[in-house]
This record gives structure tokens, sequence and C-alpha cells, in this order.
């Protein structure tokens, strides 16, 4: 049987001091949950607002699905551009693909403020196409994304195979370029010639759990007199008052101005208006669970940090299947530095966390995926499958419209939330802990397509 065992948790300092709640609290904003969501909107309340906040985390914070996740710094949403569009219209999707993408600098500044020494690298990573209506798919989500001012990602087709597409291509003029075969080749790490075309944009590589942890210390730090951090602290019920929230923390209770969910969305809560009507919870109405596997081996640092995702036989879109593949430095003991290459893509669905536990085991079966996949894809694996030093899953929240929800509830305007990893966490919950901050200020925030609806 093999452990659930995360590279990101490795990290974490297992001596660290953690504080359970053993009083009544009074404060003006209370978040719910502790990964990389709950703290990046601690750090923006702390510091563009004089409110108080407090922090619960039922379990230690940095240990959910910001401590069982890919690692990956990307941009892009799982559901294709020209799906979005359709849905809410161009000029809304792009201005929320631009606060994505304008996140790093959210993520720069985070990194200055908190003086954080953790590594982030950044490159340009690659996707691998290997059907003409993936192909086309992407060049229309181009197309879109350069009519709504976005800049654009980089197309690469390999160039003997100009005549087959010519007449596919004949409307994206300018969205692509020709490369020799091999060149994509490269920038995949394949010998896989299935894989004809590569789409190439900004992406990166960290410790999300490790970055928790840290910029948790450095508010506790220089916002002792405004924050504090309760883990081990289970949140069993939620009253919304006349003029306050009230939660149920075990034989205690927090009372705040207003809550700000930063969950998976599955929650052991219930939500009750003063009345005592249980509120349609939103985000458990919208919000389901995947399953997500992944694998991890070390080696010499041979190679730089990358990226690369390798789309399968599907056409592009939320159902789609494909692995991934990233590689980074990682200390597995200290000042020891290896290349970990990370390996997933396997999920199952989930609508039930009860369903899922930490200590379930890592099917056998996902190990055979992945050596398959390293085997016949991978050219650094030269064709052999590796021994894994880290194997581990996590429970990821996904909206139903694969879209984050950011901001206050329609009806209860003192819930607000950040919340929905839709497989693509990092960027997404740092632009959300923003936008929280703004919302909180009482600036006035233009409608977006991340609106929390009725």
């Amino acid at each position: 049987m093999r452990e659930n065992r995360s590279p990101w948790i490795h990290q974490l300092d297992v001596h660290r001091q953690t504080k359970r709640i053993d009083t009544d609290v009074l404060t003006d904003v209370v978040i719910v949950g502790g990964g990389i969501a709950g703290i990046a909107t601690a750090f923006f309340l702390l510091k563009y607002t004089n409110k108080n906040v407090v922090l619960c985390d039922r379990d230690k914070i940095g240990h959910g699905a910001t401590g069982h996740n890919a690692g990956q710094i990307v941009s892009y949403f799982e559901r294709p551009f020209k799906d979005l569009v359709s849905e809410f219209g161009l000029d809304m999707v792009a201005r929320a693909q631009r606060d994505v993408e304008n996140a790093w600098q959210l993520l720069d500044e985070i990194y200055t403020d908190a003086g954080l020494d953790i590594p982030v690298s950044r490159f340009e990573g690659h996707m691998g196409i290997r059907t003409k209506e993936q192909l086309t798919a992407y060049l229309e989500d181009m197309k879109l994304r350069v009519a709504g001012g976005l800049n654009k990602e980089i197309m690469r087709i390999a160039i003997e195979l100009s005549d087959v597409y010519q007449d596919t291509l004949a409307s994206f003029a300018g969205l692509y370029e020709y490369v020799p075969h091999e060149e994509i080749l490269h920038r995949l790490e394949t010998d896989s010639k299935a894989f004809f075309a590569s789409l190439s944009f900004q992406k990166g590589v960290t410790n999300s759990a490790l970055f928790v942890q840290e910029v948790a210390l450095y508010i506790q730090q220089k916002y002792g007199d405004r924050f504090s951090l309760f883990e081990h602290t289970n949140v069993s019920k939620v009253v919304l008052k006349a003029t306050s929230i009230l939660l149920d923390v075990g034989e205690h209770t927090v009372s705040a101005e207003k809550v700000v969910l930063c969950t998976n969305g599955f929650e052991s809560f219930s939500i009750f208006t003063e009345e005592g009507l249980e509120l349609n919870k939103r985000f458990h109405a919208r919000v389901y669970g995947q399953v997500a596997y992944m694998s991890g081996y070390t080696g010499p640092v041979a190679h730089p940090p990358t990226a690369i995702s390798y789309l399968k036989e599907d056409v592009p879109g939320p159902e789609a299947n494909y692995n991934y593949l990233t590689r980074r430095p990682f200390e597995v003991e200290k000042d020891v530095k290896h290349d970990l290459v990370c390996v997933g893509g396997p999920t199952v669905p989930l609508y039930e966390e009860n369903a899922y536990k930490d200590s379930n085991e890592y099917p056998e079966s996902v190990v055979e995926e992945l050596d398959t996949f390293l085997e016949t894809t991978y050219k650094y694996a030269h064709g052999r499958s590796p021994q894994y030093k880290f194997t581990w899953h996590g429970l990821m929240g996904y909206t139903k419209n694969y879209v984050r929800m950011i901001g206050p509830d329609p009806t209860h305007s003192q819930v607000l939330y950040n919340l929905g990893c839709n497989g693509v966490g990092i960027l997404p919950s740092l632009c959300g802990a923003k936008k929280i901050s703004d919302h909180v200020l009482g600036k006035e925030i233009p409608p977006s397509m991340f609106d929390v609806r009725e």
C-alpha cells in the first residue's frame, strides 16, 4: 500500500507551534479555510484595511488541497475561452482573464512584503497538441483572446505538416508560426511524433503549502495586534444575525461582521439565519469534488524547471483527459538539492466529502497509468518507470461552470466567497483575495465573471 505522501508538506516545519481557540472571540472578519486562498485573503485584508481578522482552519494551514496539489502556477481556465465567452460575453471574460494573469504581480507583492525566499520558478510552459480538433479549438480561443485585448499565447506548428493543415489554418493568420517538428518535440521533451503542435505561455512552479506557512508567520508578526490564527478549530455552525455573524467552534464562538469562505466547498457546517432558517448554501450547490492523483521522483539536477501538459485524443474542455509534468529543484534533505519530477492527470469525481480521507490508499492502477505515460511520452524517463519517492492525492473543489466564486453572497452580503479550485488554484486564489479586500473596503467593483450568482 502506498501512503498519501506529499512533497510540499514534506518541506513544512513539523515543529511549528499551532494554537487552538480557547475563548470566545470578537473580530471584524473571520476567514474559514487556511489554504492559499485563506492566507492570501488575510494578507490583503490586513494590508489594505484596518480590520481585525481571525482565520480558522479545522486542520493545519496548508495541509488541505494546497498541500496536495500539483504545485503549478498557471493562468488558464480548465474550460475553453470560447465557452466562457458564450456564457459571460467577451468583455467580462477578457477582464477576468487579465485579472488572473495580473495576479503574478500580487504574488510578487506578497514575496516582497514578506521577504520570502521560497523558490519560485517562472518560464515558458507548454501544451502538446495531437489532433486537428484540438488545434482548431485553441486557435479559436486565441482569436477571441486577441479580440479581447489579451496577450497572445504562442502556437507553434510543425512546418512538415503545413500542406496538411493549410485549409484548417486559413482563418487564423498571425496566430501561429511554423517551426521544425523537432523543435516542438524538444520543447515538449518527448520523442512521440503524435504531438505536432505546441501552445506556450508563462507558467511557474512553487510549493504553495510552504508559501502559506511562511506568509502566515509574516502576518502574525506584522499584524499581531489585528490577526489571530486558530488551527485544529472546526466550525460547526454559522448563524447570520442582523448586525453580526456567530460561528460555533467547539465550546466557543467567534463573532464577526463578515465571514469569508475560502474552502473547497465541502464543509461540515450549516449556515442559519437569525430566525433559524437554513441558508441555501450556494457553495455546496455549485461545488463538487475531484480527487486528483500525483506522483513524484527525484534525480540529479540536470534540466531547467518546466511545466508541460500532454493532451490525449479528446476535444478540449473540462472533461478532456491529459497528463501533465512539472520539474523543479527540490530539497528532500536540508541543503541537498535534486530535480523533482512530478506527474499527474488521473482524477476521480467525488460528490460527498466523507467519501474522501487523507489516509485513503493510493491505487496501484494510478501508478501503472503514470508509469505508462512516462515510459511512452517523457524522453528523460528513457522508457523506464521510475521509483516514486512521493505519491499523493488531494480533494479539489470544482464549481459546476469551472469559474471561481469571488465576492459577496447575493442575498446575504456579510457572507463572502473566495473558493473553487477548478484545478488551477494559485493565481485565481490571489486574484480573489485582493478582490475580497476591495469588497470589504467598499470599493465600486464592476460586474465580474467571478460574481456569486443566484
